[in-house]
């Protein structure tokens, strides 16, 4: 997997909106004990339950290939202008 030049700002911002998405589904905030790790795996796979992405394979389910699946998810929400994308 190739790290593009903007990832860690495309998976910050694919963070806070999936925070929101949880919260609008009824989930409470995540507290500060939760280490970043757990929650990306925990947005990635509210994500796929809702179907908004594909499931990784069972093999492949790591927090670098969760992380690439948020940036892939973001950079898809986002308009093809965006500063990020280029």
């Amino acid at each position: 997997m190739k790290q593009g030049k903007h990832d860690v700002q495309l998976l910050k911002l694919a963070m806070e909106i999936g925070v929101g998405y949880a919260k609008k589904r009824g989930f409470d905030d995540f507290g500060k004990g939760i280490s970043p790790k757990d929650k990306v795996e925990c947005i990635y796979r509210l994500l796929v339950t809702d179907k908004l992405i594909q499931p990784l394979a069972v093999d492949k389910e790591d927090g670098p290939n969760m992380k690439h699946k948020l940036i892939l998810w973001i950079s898809r929400q986002l308009p093809e202008e965006h500063e990020l994308l280029n």
